[in-house]
């Protein structure tokens, strides 16, 4: 038994567990990742937002891209904290090579943004994890994931482990953080990588905790046109690279005063629209010393087959703004339950989240979560563990596929970027199927991806249900109602 069980390793559970660690707790990280680039922190580009000694325009940009949606208590505590966190943990204990320059991204009305070119995400990560690799109450589990939270009259102790091997073991814990990131790969494109099934946000609905705000699913403007899209970074429009539709127009001028640098939502619906009325929008970066500036990302554009100097775009599935309902130290409805990063709520991003926010924000609360779980008393006695099947019987053939294809189709027709009432309805019936038709083949069969399927199925469904009952705002649009 530990003290504080960690579950993922981006940014926020890295934090966590420093954080805990450091307060005098024994930690365990488990983590399906067998590498960096199986999180979601690693593909982060633009880079990490600071006040720069003035929180209260930061704070205002955040509630501005909000729409209205934010806590402002929340707000706060990021802004506040921000400068101390990416300093004290990111620049002198890690030692991240920062540019000496600022940069600016959407909607922000100044230049904050601490980056290291256009991969940011790699540079945070890598060296979070080697410093983690070499603490002494830090236990780091590769290649293992979370089946499901253990509970005990509504204390949570632990988690059902699926071990490299495919053994499953009980991790209990007098504290239990989850930080496993977000929905991407429930969605037919997106920015996410394929390890980013929902699983936090399935476990926890389980367990019973409360959740909040999933109708706001963020799609971020300029990810690369096709099935396996790169992320351009918001910082290229923020270095003076414009979208133009296929007649060769730029358009955003006439949609927003601030153009390419708009609210998220805002860009992205535009480019949609662009896409659907010419034929096809490019992001021209003709005005930006492209090949300077971001050497990594032109290259990767290049590689998956684009020409960098004109990028043809789409709107991608980026992030999920709410989550596991938290408090202002990751804690949850239910006893000893923590949530940190993506797959918490922490009313931050209300419904559409400021760029450059979502690694500030699990920094920040990570360290307020690894705290205060570090300090909770310690328990006794073990709980009740969950049986489960002894065989895993084969699948039948290209079941998990075929089961994805259908979520994939469902989520992408009626809850993406553009919604409506009749689609959401029919999302709803399709997906309650999806996931009656996956509870039943994991009642019976123990393995990861059946696991995981499970609970795409379920976050899906969760989505659509909160789309369905949420009034329209930010990233959630609704077809004949009015968007900012």
């Amino acid at each position: 038994m530990t003290q504080v069980l960690v579950l993922g390793s981006g940014i926020a559970g890295c934090s966590t567990a420093l954080a805990a660690a450091e307060s005098g707790a024994e930690v365990v990280l488990a983590t399906k990742a067998t590498r960096p680039a199986e999180t979601t922190t690693h593909w982060a580009q633009g880079g990490i937002a600071v006040s720069r000694g003035d929180p209260d325009a930061f704070a205002a940009d955040v509630l501005e891209a909000g729409d209205g949606r934010c806590d402002p208590h929340a707000v706060e505590t990021l802004v506040e904290n921000a400068d101390d966190a990416v300093e004290s943990v990111l620049v002198e204990r890690l030692g991240v090579p920062f540019a000496d320059d600022y940069g600016r991204e959407a909607a922000h009305s100044a230049d904050r943004i601490r980056h290291v070119g256009a991969e940011t995400g790699r540079h945070v990560l890598a060296p979070f994890l080697a410093h983690l690799d070499d603490h002494p109450r830090v236990t780091v589990h590769e290649d293992t994931a979370a089946l499901e939270l253990l509970t005990e009259e509504g204390r949570v102790r632990g988690a059902l482990l699926d071990r490299p091997d495919g053994s499953k073991a009980a991790e209990l814990a007098d504290a239990t953080v989850l930080a496993t990131g977000g929905v991407g790969a429930c969605f037919p494109r997106s920015t996410n990588p394929d390890t980013a099934t929902g699983d936090g946000l399935a476990m926890a609905a389980r367990a019973g905790a409360d959740l909040e705000d999933l109708a706001y699913v963020q799609f971020h403007p300029t990810a690369t046109v096709g099935d396996d899209p790169v992320l351009v970074s918001e910082a290229v429009r923020g270095a003076g690279a414009v979208l133009r539709n296929a007649d060769g127009e730029r358009f955003m001028p006439a949609v927003h005063e601030d153009a390419e640098l708009a609210p998220r939502d805002v860009v992205a619906r535009a480019v949609a629209d662009e896409r659907e009325r010419t034929g096809g929008v490019v992001l021209d970066t003709t005005p930006v010393d492209f090949a300077g500036a971001f050497p990594a990302l032109r290259e990767r554009i290049s590689d998956a087959g684009h020409d960098p100097a004109s990028i043809p775009v789409a709107p991608a599935e980026h992030f999920l703004c709410g989550g596991v309902a938290v408090d202002d130290r990751g804690r949850t409805s239910l006893d000893r339950l923590y949530a940190v990063g993506e797959v918490s709520r922490t009313g931050v991003h209300g419904a559409n989240r400021l760029a450059s926010t979502s690694l500030l924000e699990g920094l920040v609360w990570g360290r307020r979560a690894g705290r205060d779980a570090a300090a909770r008393e310690r328990v006794t006695g073990d709980p009740e563990i969950p049986s489960r099947p002894e065989r895993d019987p084969a699948l039948p053939d290209g079941f998990v596929d075929g089961k994805l294809e259908r979520l994939h189709r469902v989520l992408g027709a009626h809850v993406g970027l553009r919604r409506d009432p009749d689609g959401l309805e029919r999302a709803c019936a399709a997906l309650r199927r999806l996931k009656g038709e996956t509870d039943a083949y994991a009642r019976t069969r123990p393995s990861r991806e059946v696991a995981e399927l499970r609970n795409a199925a379920t976050a899906g469904l969760l989505l659509a249900r909160a789309a369905r009952e949420a009034e329209p705002a930010g990233c959630h649009a609704l077809e004949g109602v009015p968007c900012r």
